[in-house]
């Protein structure tokens, strides 16, 4: 199971077929173990990556990290505040941790005052956020195991006489 998990998870667009032959299985068995990884919930979703740089639609839209420390709700933790941000369809990334703050947010929006706009009257002003602060993307080299940056060109410095 944990071997299809990992083909299916470097190329989601591998057939049953060529999984089968590249685990030894038949097609059947292949199949059947895909249903029941995505019944059971460990696959969740299929899709494409996407290079951010060179998807034009992409163009002008701004990324921003943003670190919140919040109050837990007592009886739901963290989960209850969590949930209300998540919500939001800015909202790509959410993670809880460790050290200085709370929650870590990354947002996309269409402009740095769209980005601002959210953070000062919808996140900010939800019960339980005592603090924000933002960090806005300026470039994403490698994002969930994906080199973005063009490999081929050639890195050499010149040389000058």
């Amino acid at each position: 199971m944990e071997e299809i998990l990992n083909l299916l998870h470097d190329n989601a667009r591998l057939s049953s077929e060529d999984i089968a032959a590249m685990t030894k299985r038949s097609v059947a068995e292949v199949d059947e173990i895909i249903a029941k990884l995505e019944a059971d919930g460990i696959i969740i979703k299929y899709s494409a990556v996407v290079n951010p740089e060179k998807f034009k639609a992409n163009k002008g839209k701004v990324q921003a990290v943003i670190e919140i420390q919040v109050t837990p709700e007592r009886e739901h933790g963290f989960d209850a505040i969590a949930e209300r941000i998540y919500r939001f369809p800015q909202v790509k990334t959410l993670n809880l941790m460790s050290g200085g703050y709370d929650l870590q947010v990354i947002i996309e929006g269409e402009s740095l005052q769209d980005v601002a706009f959210f953070v000062a009257r919808k996140l900010s002003t939800l019960n339980g956020v005592k603090s924000t602060k933002t960090h806005f993307v300026l470039k994403t080299y490698k994002e969930n195991e994906v080199i973005y940056v063009d490999d081929k060109k050639d890195r050499r410095e010149g040389v000058t006489a």
